[in-house]
């Protein structure tokens, strides 16, 4: 006699937008509300954009959680050159545009609703944990849009963005070539002038995130490629806009573009995202046109990634929160052995045992330092944009700068650890796909690859960002962290926090003066890149969680405020601490490195 299907004892949690924490990082750690009183969002208030995003997470919860599991079991499906997504994406997206969800932090002179930039990161903290494949749609049009904004002619711009606001045209960011990788100065894509103002661009691009796709009307793609007699390298290539269906005049849809989706990527995870080879001019030639000037192609491009490398970041927050939700809930149902101080023969809630316990604060206290320090980042990008003082402005443009690869590395390394975690709660029931943890986790590992690795990353802190007025930068960003380690310390109960959070300054002090000393030698500098930026990153979360339990020990809701005080007492005393024991990698040099040859390694 067979045994019938295994019922697992818990299944997924339905997803629930933390909006209380949200809220309270945007006015304790972002300014929301300083930054509505500036000329540029002065017509946006602090209570419109919370019943804004009330609704946005009510959106989030039940039009789009509902199809997370549908992408990741039936995924994209490649046929013959056209790609269906699964039945419940279209809909979704659908009432996705009808929302205006996506424009609601973009341009007004396109139809946007011109709200801070932060509001817009809350927005998409929601919908990609949500659905994180679904995401990535929108999250490569808002790149382009930014691309036509900056470097667009008035035409294009009028041409394209408002349906690409609305998110009825989706947009894609075209670089990656087959024998180049992470080098773009390699590529080889042409782009032969045609006479009219146009160009046929002709060559391969791959990996491209919805590249092809049928939730939207047509899809607009920018395209690096070089010009006839351009320079070698990334100082000959140039930024082309090539639709997938070119544009009439009135606005209509014309002729396919030939452009085509060869194939796309099995993946580990992200399978409601589909990741294209496309081919441009097999035929005719795909019609193009510049973007910006000629030969400033990678220059322009950057504007694209330095967008989505805040967003990307924002994806190591978002899965971390789904995943921890899943976790959550199955910690607190799952019955299993008799927790120290329950009744003898009584089996208790999984919850209640120290282990389980370690790994959901761990969790908990690295997503809100991940908000923090994601809001943070938008808020500097606001407050550049906004700030009348010229100072100001300059002040926030750098730490914004300096952020940016913090942000990108940090977060998306924790997506990996974070979800790594949330398995390991449900025991040997996360490594079965029924209960969708080991969605997160497969989905999350994508992130630390997107839009430069996160060794590029690290590479960029210290090479560009580090440099920073030679150093002054990162030194007064730290001198201003090491003020408010000396505020807490008259916060009730943290005293240590605030003496492990000057000591962890004073050890990131001393390695950025090494590295600045060795900035003549650059192997020695990138050697010990990595774990800086996992110490920079980690001291700057200190500091902003220090910012918020002063916030939160002031809270109107108790309740909330002793959560949020007792997460950030956690970080401070258990996971702060680490960054002393990255001193000794961050100063090693590279000697021990290269000291085995590439055949040693065999």
């Amino acid at each position: 006699m067979g045994i019938g299907r295994v019922e697992y004892p818990v299944g997924m949690a339905d997803y629930s937008p933390p909006l209380k924490d949200i809220k309270f990082v945007l006015n304790s750690i972002a300014g929301i509300g300083d930054l509505v009183e500036t000329d540029a969002y002065s017509h946006v208030d602090v209570d419109t954009v919370e019943m804004v995003l009330e609704e946005v997470g009510r959106f989030m919860a039940e039009v789009i959680a509902p199809t997370n599991r549908d992408g990741d079991t039936i995924g994209a499906k490649w046929n013959d050159g056209e790609v269906n997504m699964p039945d419940s994406f279209g809909p979704a997206y659908g009432q996705y545009v009808e929302s205006g969800f996506n424009a609601v932090a973009l341009s007004p002179e396109f139809g946007g609703g011109g709200f801070p930039v932060v509001t817009g990161i809350a927005i998409q903290e929601m919908l990609t944990s949500a659905n994180m494949g679904f995401s990535l749609c929108p999250l490569l049009t808002q790149g382009a849009i930014d691309a036509f904004l900056h470097h667009g002619t008035d035409e294009q711009k009028s041409m394209y963005l408002p349906k690409m606001l609305t998110g009825e045209w989706t947009g894609t960011m075209n670089l990656t070539e087959p024998h180049a990788g992470s080098d773009v100065g390699a590529l080889t894509t042409k782009a032969e002038p045609v006479g009219d103002g146009s160009y046929k661009i002709s060559g391969t691009k791959i990996f491209i995130t919805f590249g092809e796709h049928d939730m939207s009307q047509n899809i607009i793609h920018l395209v690096l490629a070089r010009t006839p007699g351009s320079p070698p390298g990334t100082r000959g290539i140039s930024m082309f806009v090539v639709p997938k269906f070119m544009v009439n005049e009135d606005g209509s849809l014309g002729d396919r573009n030939d452009v085509s989706c060869v194939s796309i990527e099995h993946k580990l995870g992200i399978h409601g995202s589909p990741t294209c080879v496309l081919s441009f001019g097999e035929k005719e030639g795909a019609i193009g046109w510049l973007v910006g000037n000629e030969n400033e192609g990678m220059r322009n491009m950057f504007t694209m990634m330095n967008n989505a490398r805040l967003s990307v970041g924002l994806e190591g927050l978002s899965i971390s929160e789904r995943a921890y939700q899943d976790a959550l809930q199955y910690a607190q149902e799952r019955v299993q052995g008799t927790a120290v101080g329950a009744e003898k023969g009584t089996k208790s809630p999984i919850i209640d045992h120290a282990d389980v316990r370690r790994m959901l604060m761990t969790q908990r206290a690295w997503i809100d330092a991940m908000r923090c320090l994601v809001y943070a980042n938008a808020a500097h990008l606001d407050r550049s944009i906004a700030s009348a003082d010229s100072d100001a402005k300059t002040a926030a443009k750098e730490l914004a700068d300096l952020y940016i690869p913090l942000t990108k590395a940090l977060c998306t390394d924790l997506g990996n650890e974070m979800t790594s975690l949330a398995i390991q709660v449900h025991g040997g029931m996360g490594f079965v796909e029924e209960t969708g943890v080991a969605q997160h986790y497969r989905d999350a590992r994508i992130a630390p690859i997107y839009e430069g690795t996160n060794g590029i990353q690290a590479a960029d802190l210290v090479g560009r960002k580090l440099a920073m007025r030679s150093g002054g930068v990162v030194i007064d960003h730290l001198a201003e962290i090491d003020a408010v380690a000396k505020e807490i310390s008259t916060l009730d109960g943290f005293g240590k926090f605030s003496d492990n959070l000057t000591q962890a300054v004073d050890t990131t002090r001393r390695s950025t003066n090494w590295l600045l000393s060795n900035a003549s030698s650059p192997n020695e500098v990138l050697a010990g890149s990595v774990p800086y930026l996992r110490m920079l990153a980690t001291v700057v979360c200190g500091g902003l969680m220090a910012r918020l339990a002063i916030a939160a020990d002031g809270s109107a809701d108790a309740d909330h405020g002793a959560a949020k005080k007792a997460s950030v007492k956690f970080f401070g005393e258990q996971i702060l601490p680490t960054v002393n024991s990255l001193e000794g990698a961050v100063t090693a040099g590279s000697a021990d490195l290269f000291a085995l040859t590439a055949e040693q390694l065999a």
